[in-house]
C-alpha cells in the first residue's frame, strides 16, 4: 500500500484510537493515518500527540477547533492530503465498524483493477451488519435503495463511509462545493464521482457495530440525508 493515507476522523475516541491506529498500521509498512480531530473534550487528540512519538513520519493530526461535523472533517482532510503526494486516499472509522483488514482489498480494487473509486459496501453481496438493531439495519439498507432510485447511481450501499479514492477523483471534484456535513455527505461525494464519470467498484465487506464509545448518529443526520438526495438530484439536473 504505496502513496496511501487513511483519513480517521474522532470526536471522543479515545477508548479506541489507539488500537485503530496500530491496526492500520499493521496492514502495510508503506500506508500512513491522518487524524482529523474536533477537539475531543475526552482527550483524543492528546493520545494521538503522544502514539506520533511511536509512528513519527506515518502518523499525522489535524486538531480543529470544535465539532463542525463529518463532512467538514474528511474535506479537511481530503485538502490536506492533496497538498501532498498521496495517491489513495481513505476515509474509515475509527470505531473498528470498518476492518483494517480490508484496507488492502480496497486498495487493490483501485490499484489492480483500475477502479477510480472503491467502496467498502455492506450490502453488495446481501446484508453484511453485526451487531445492529433490525430497524437500523433496514434504515439503512432502504435509504441506500432509496438514493439509488433518486440518483441513478448503480451502488448498492450509497452511505458507506469505507472508501478508497484515488487522488484524481479528489481533484476532480470542487471540494469547496459540498454542502453536506452528515452522512449525506457519503452520498454526495459517490454522486459527483458519478456525474463525473469516474470508475466506481463495490468490495463486500462486513460491517460491525462500534462496541466502544457512542455513535454520532442523530435524527438530524438522517433528515439531511432523506431530503437532501432530492435537492442534489434536482440540482445535477438543472446544471445539465
Amino acid at each position: 500500500m504505496t502513496n496511501a493515507i487513511v483519513i480517521i476522523p474522532t470526536y471522543n475516541e479515545i477508548e479506541n484510537i489507539e488500537a485503530i491506529i496500530k491496526a492500520v498500521f499493521s496492514q502495510s509498512d508503506g500506508v500512513h493515518v491522518l487524524i482529523v480531530d474536533d477537539n475531543s473534550p475526552d482527550l483524543t487528540g492528546l493520545k494521538v500527540k503522544e502514539l506520533q512519538t511511536e509512528f513519527s513520519n506515518r502518523l499525522f493530526l489535524e486538531e480543529r477547533k470544535e465539532k463542525s461535523g463529518l463532512g467538514t472533517a474528511y474535506i479537511h482532510g481530503f485538502k490536506w492530503c492533496l497538498e501532498r503526494t498521496y495517491e489513495y486516499i481513505f476515509e474509515m472509522d475509527a470505531d473498528f465498524s470498518h476492518n483494517p483488514e480490508d484496507l488492502v482489498r480496497l486498495y487493490e480494487a483501485c490499484h489492480d483493477t483500475k477502479a477510480d473509486l472503491a467502496i467498502g459496501s455492506r450490502y453488495v453481496t446481501g446484508v453484511n451488519v453485526v451487531n445492529w438493531p433490525m430497524s437500523r439495519v433496514l434504515m439503512s439498507y432502504f435509504a441506500s435503495k432509496y438514493v439509488r432510485l433518486i440518483t441513478g447511481m448503480k451502488i448498492h450501499d450509497t452511505t458507506a463511509g469505507f472508501v478508497c479514492y484515488k487522488r484524481q477523483v479528489l481533484e476532480a471534484i470542487d471540494l469547496n462545493n459540498i454542502k453536506f456535513i452528515g452522512y449525506a455527505f457519503q452520498i454526495e461525494m459517490k454522486f459527483k464521482a458519478y456525474l463525473k464519470d469516474f470508475k466506481i467498484a463495490e468490495v463486500p465487506v462486513i460491517f460491525t457495530d462500534r462496541t466502544k464509545g457512542e455513535s454520532k448518529l442523530s435524527s438530524g443526520i438522517i433528515s439531511e440525508a432523506i431530503f437532501g438526495v432530492i435537492s442534489m438530484k434536482l440540482k445535477s439536473l438543472f446544471k445539465k
